[in-house]
């Protein structure tokens, strides 16, 4: 009964605002009639986000998105295990969140997954192709480079790069 809710309540909303959208150019007019769109189908409803073609969510009821949020187009969220995003953040193209691992027996990937909630801090830039993986805390006004992969936590003000992402410099 919850996923038959589950689907009325937020997927096929989604789905259907999304297909609606999906002809619309990535300016400044359409990616905010989006995040509008978006707004009133996410639990929170959000102020100011921002959304870029192409966005995919899954476990809508499990996000958390603060005020002046922006998804690039392709960005990817898999919020099953929780995922929170605070204000003043920017998601560039193609950046991966996801709060649920595979698990895996050794003999094949079929094993119990993992759910944990990942926390993006306020003021954070998260780069084109970046990774976030579950259980990872981005602090406040962090910069993840791109093609980057974050599994664990970082610190406020920092920039981090790599895989996996080490700290490279604090931020000015």
């Amino acid at each position: 009964m919850e996923q038959i809710k589950y689907q009325f309540r937020f997927a096929l909303p989604m789905w259907f605002m999304q297909l609606m959208c999906a002809w619309l150019p990535d300016n400044r007019i359409s990616i905010r009639m989006r995040g509008i769109l978006m707004s009133c189908i996410l639990p929170n409803r959000p102020s100011g986000l921002t959304v870029g073609r192409d966005v995919t969510l899954l476990g809508i009821d499990k996000l958390i998105i603060g005020t002046n949020v922006y998804l690039a187009k392709g960005t990817w969220i898999n919020a099953i295990g929780g995922v929170v995003i605070k204000d003043d953040v920017l998601l560039s193209p193609y950046v991966i969140i996801a709060s649920l691992t595979h698990g895996y027996t050794g003999e094949n990937y079929f094993g119990k997954s993992k759910a944990a909630l990942i926390t993006i801090e306020c003021g954070c830039w998260i780069a084109s192709h970046a990774t976030i993986t579950s259980g990872a805390y981005i602090a406040p006004c962090s910069l993840i480079a791109a093609n980057s992969v974050v599994i664990g936590s970082t610190e406020p003000h920092t920039i981090y790069s790599g895989v996996p992402a080490k700290k490279i410099k604090a931020r000015k």
